[in-house]
């Protein structure tokens, strides 16, 4: 039990040693400490006002942003609006000029066709004229053929038929 009763000399020895750390602490130590605790504190003071300032800040970006993507989405759908009416307009512009080409190239494939079946008809009336011709001559031959005047006359007839073809 004598751990716990110290003697008197040791207390006063003690005190005093306390003192002189107390004092030299209080002089040179305390002043630098509580000097950066100071610091430390604006620092952390400044820190959070920042912090709040960043905050409110990033708050109004967001809702500029959000704000911008609203506008960014209206003005998409606008132009994909504009985009599906001009499809339809061209549409509607090539359909029209697809059925006046169509038109033209009907018009001149009737006009053509119609060029050729004259050309065909004409074609084929000098085929028959010809081959009339031919069957006459053959026809008249036969029958006239021991004539000799008859014969003189048809070939005179026939070469003036030949000459005006």
């Amino acid at each position: 039990m004598e751990l716990f009763k110290p003697e008197f000399g040791l207390v006063f020895w003690m005190f005093v040693a306390f003192m002189c750390l107390y004092l030299i602490l209080a002089k040179y130590a305390w002043p630098f400490i509580i000097k950066s605790m100071d610091e430390r504190a604006d620092l952390i003071d400044k820190g959070v006002a920042y912090a709040q300032q960043a905050k409110s800040q990033l708050d109004n970006a967001k809702a500029e942003a959000d704000k911008i993507i609203a506008e960014a989405r209206a003005d998409q759908a606008d132009k994909l609006r504009e985009a599906e009416a001009m499809k339809a307009q061209l549409i509607e512009n090539a359909r029209s000029e697809a059925i006046v080409e169509a038109k033209k190239v009907t018009d001149a494939a009737q006009v053509s066709i119609e060029q050729m079946r004259k050309e065909s008809e004409k074609q084929l009336k000098q085929e028959v004229c010809e081959m009339a011709l031919v069957i006459a001559e053959k026809v008249i031959r036969t029958k006239m053929a021991n004539d000799a005047a008859q014969k003189e006359l048809v070939d005179k007839l026939l070469r003036e038929v030949e000459t005006n073809n």
